[in-house]
């Protein structure tokens, strides 16, 4: 074992073909990749897998992981984050990712267990659809930010949004979690 995962060798990533370690929380992330690729019509060149999030609170500073973000003509449409167990302890700390991995608010955030999936609404926070296979096709995802604006987050909420993120991610996590880079100074 390594970290608080269970590591049962290696697996290469379908999106990019780095090899990375063989855990079950993997193997549904790869499952994931996987459906957004052959079942929602993605390029793999539009997901993005992995991307660090610098969160802060006051002096505190971590690194947290975005599992993936759509990202087309230079800008994030989707982020889907994922984590085992309950999905609505999952809602407010994925929207907060929402409003503070880019300037602006990302119009849809999904957040799934690997086997259910909540598709939220980026500016309302309303939750519009439920289950994995409601994650937005390319088509359909490409046809719902035609309406949205991008709306700018102004600095002082994203600030706030990343206090949020610390709260639910960082602080009280398990210190052997090698998924959240904590950083000194």
């Amino acid at each position: 074992m390594d970290g608080h995962h269970l590591i049962l060798g290696e697996i290469a990533d379908f999106v990019t073909g780095e090899t990375l370690r063989d855990t079950h929380d993997e193997r549904y992330r790869q499952s994931i990749a996987r459906l957004l690729v052959e079942q929602k019509g993605y390029l793999k060149k539009d997901i993005r897998p992995r991307w660090d999030l610098r969160v802060t609170a006051g002096e505190k500073c971590a690194l947290v992981k975005i599992d993936f973000s759509i990202v087309m003509n230079d800008r994030v449409y989707m982020m889907i984050r994922y984590a085992p167990g309950s999905l609505v302890t999952r809602h407010r700390p994925s929207l907060a990712a929402s409003r503070t991995l880019t300037s602006y608010q990302i119009p849809v955030v999904a957040v799934t267990n690997g086997i259910e999936a909540d598709i939220i609404d980026g500016t309302s926070a309303k939750v519009i659809a439920r289950g994995l296979d409601m994650i937005p096709a390319k088509h359909e995802l490409l046809e719902r930010v035609r309406e949205s604006d991008f709306i700018e987050i102004p600095k002082q909420r994203a600030e706030k949004e990343s206090r949020i993120i610390f709260a639910f991610e960082v602080d009280g996590s398990c210190p052997c979690d090698d998924t959240i880079c904590r950083i000194t100074g």
